[in-house]
């Protein structure tokens, strides 16, 4: 037998021996839904998150950039007062506003975007 022949014996008993692959349904140990928990959130708590407050934004020319220096001003597209942005992972997750504790700057979340408005910003 040469050996296309051999190779072509051993395609077929191949094919021949496949069969549908079968999975285990996902859920709890009672076949039920997983449903979220404490106990199911808990390993995922020490995972860090890239927290930031974007104050505004603005688009530059090359030229622009290079000529700014100590005491330049960059004018930004948000008015004075209106609700700083803060972004997890560059997502929006709330507005607030700008206050000082302890000498530092924080922000005062003044609204938390709902998670229905979350999901649509994954799309």
């Amino acid at each position: 037998m040469s050996d296309l022949e051999s190779s072509q014996l051993k395609g077929d008993v191949m094919a021949a021996d496949l069969k549908p692959a079968t999975f285990p349904s996902v859920g709890d140990k009672k076949g039920g839904p997983i449903t979220p928990n404490a106990n199911n959130l808990e390993f995922i708590l020490d995972i860090p998150m890239q927290v930031s407050v974007q104050l505004g934004t603005t688009r530059l020319l090359i030229r622009e950039l290079l000529q700014l220096g100590q005491g330049s001003v960059v004018e930004l597209e948000k008015l004075a007062g209106e609700p700083m942005e803060v972004m997890v992972n560059n997502k929006l997750v709330a507005r607030g506003e700008v206050v000082v504790v302890n000498e530092k700057f924080g922000i005062r979340l003044t609204d938390v975007i709902s998670p229905t408005e979350r999901i649509q910003q994954l799309t």
